[in-house]
């Protein structure tokens, strides 16, 4: 199908990969599975690279759907050879256009992904979509963002605490003392972590988070499937 038409038509984030990833002996990471608080679905993810930028799209407030590998593009270059590029990730924003993302290392993007890079560029400009390649965030954002998933699942969503949170941090205070104002840490610290994923709290994720790290009443995100 034209690339052009299959952006418009086909519901990609409902898409399985075009094709699954290998299993590497002796590597770190191995392909695997992320429960997405933003569908409350399964999202396939490749490598712990892969895995990180899942996390980032699942985090943030714009995507409303994601998917691993769900199309592959193919085209042909000047010489005639015919090339197939099928990017990492794709995800649904909220304005209803789309996202390519190949998720690439620390280290310098190789000629080859770069040249793909430019034809999926251009391929994602033509229907409106973005496209980028995505290079893993710094490590304390990565750890904090990580730390802050383990609670995103609804189960610690209590709304009628959630209420008691807005007005406990509409001015900003250390996220301990919010805490204890609140009643018993027990119950009281999964909910704040679980505000703090959805956005209803914000603390600044460039830093280590610790209990005394100054939180406040966000803006909110929109609460999990």
């Amino acid at each position: 199908m034209p690339w052009g038409e299959a952006a418009h038509v086909v519901c990609l984030e409902d898409c399985g990969p075009v094709r699954p990833f290998p299993l590497r002996l002796g590597r770190r990471f191995a392909p695997g599975w992320w429960w997405s608080a933003t569908t409350g679905r399964l999202v396939h993810y490749g490598s712990g690279v892969m895995r990180t930028q899942v996390m980032l799209l699942d985090h943030d407030p714009s995507v409303m759907a994601m998917a691993c590998r769900p199309v592959e593009l193919s085209w042909k270059e000047s010489d005639g050879t015919v090339v197939s590029h099928a990017p990492h990730l794709m995800a649904r924003l909220s304005d209803g256009t789309g996202l390519l993302l190949d998720c690439a290392g620390r280290e310098a993007v190789s000629p080859r992904l770069a040249h793909r890079a430019g034809v999926m560029a251009a391929a994602a400009r033509a229907v409106g979509w973005q496209y980028r390649v995505a290079t893993p965030p710094e490590p304390v954002v990565a750890a904090n963002l990580g730390w802050l998933s383990g609670y995103r699942h609804p189960r610690y969503r209590d709304t009628v605490l959630m209420e008691r949170v807005v007005r406990a941090f509409a001015r900003p205070q250390p996220l301990i003392e919010g805490a204890r104002a609140l009643g018993e840490g027990i119950k009281v610290l999964p909910a704040l972590f679980h505000a703090l994923w959805t956005g209803t709290l914000s603390a600044p994720l460039n830093e280590p988070l610790h209990e005394r790290v100054t939180v406040t009443a966000g803006p909110g995100k929109r609460e999990p499937a």
